[in-house]
């Protein structure tokens, strides 16, 4: 077990929208006051996704991105801003019978396409997904990540000075994550998110989560959640496998049963729990000297 941690709030992911529940944010203004919000809670990075204003679906405009970075950075918070790299690796399948051509929905970008907004925006994080997955209960997505193109994102990370958190579905996952390593593309310490609960990914039971923390390469620095009604009891999980903690609405939208939840609450319950086990909560400068990130103007 550790004695202090960070806690990540992922604000709105590209999933559950507005029509699930009323707090998840949509325009980048909203996008930006959950984040600020959340870090007035406690969280000491934020987890971006940006969603089209209009269809309230998930996007990779840089436009959307630059909305949401400067209203945070202009804020009277500070906190760790964490974008995602998971967009444009949607490959919708047209059916068990008949795959091709891709379906509605697909969206598929190159790798250094999928970094535009990064190159831009420096963030002193982006998550960066190991692997390919059938993903959720749509059966015929599948979220495309092939070594060629993750070797390719993390090298161009690492010349822009911006640590990777490494997404970790599976202990597959993990073999991208050592070879990245021996290649010489990932720089101590390694930052890594085990992703749990994710249907056909890695189950979100302890006996699971303990296999993935056996295989994490040394000196690694690493974070465990889970989907849906076990979010918050990983935050109470999470630090007795040495793990920080992360909460928000882009995996779970409730407080309680029949209770919805903002992402500020979910924060909140969070350092609650901690605080209730004597586990510390981190602010945001900790974090970056812990975890050596670079502040890009």
């Amino acid at each position: 077990m550790i004695s202090e941690v960070f806690i990540t709030c992922a604000v709105t992911g590209g999933g559950s929208g507005p029509e699930h529940s009323p707090h998840v944010p949509v325009t980048p203004e909203k996008i930006a006051d959950s984040a600020i919000e959340a870090a007035r809670a406690g969280a000491a990075l934020v987890h971006i996704h940006v969603r089209d204003p209009e269809s309230g679906r998930g996007s990779r405009d840089p436009m959307l991105y630059r909305k949401v970075v400067q209203r945070i950075r202009k804020s009277d918070v500070n906190p760790v801003i964490n974008l995602t790299t998971g967009m444009g690796c949607a490959l919708v399948l047209g059916g068990a019978q008949s795959p091709l051509p891709p379906a509605a929905g697909t969206d598929m970008a190159g790798a250094l396409e999928r970094l535009v907004h990064i190159e831009e925006l420096r963030p002193e994080i982006c998550t960066l997904d190991c692997g390919t997955l059938n993903y959720g209960t749509r059966d015929e997505l599948i979220v495309v990540n092939t070594p060629a193109t993750v070797r390719t994102m993390a090298e161009h990370l690492q010349k822009l000075g911006v640590r990777p958190e490494f997404e970790v579905f599976d202990t597959g996952d993990l073999v991208m994550v050592h070879d990245l390593i021996k290649r010489g593309l990932i720089d101590d310490p390694p930052l890594i998110q085990l992703c749990m609960g994710i249907p056909y990914g890695a189950p979100n039971d302890p006996t699971t989560l303990m296999a993935l923390v056996n295989q994490l390469p040394p000196r690694a620095v690493y974070s465990a959640f889970s989907i849906g009604r076990m979010q918050l009891p990983y935050a109470a999980l999470a630090p007795i496998f040495g793990a920080n903690v992360r909460v928000g609405l882009e995996d779970n939208l409730y407080l309680s049963r029949g209770r919805l939840a903002t992402n500020a609450e979910l924060v909140q319950r969070a350092v609650e729990i901690l605080e209730r086990i004597g586990v510390r909560v981190m602010s945001p400068d900790e974090v970056r000297e812990k975890l050596a990130l670079k502040l890009h103007a």
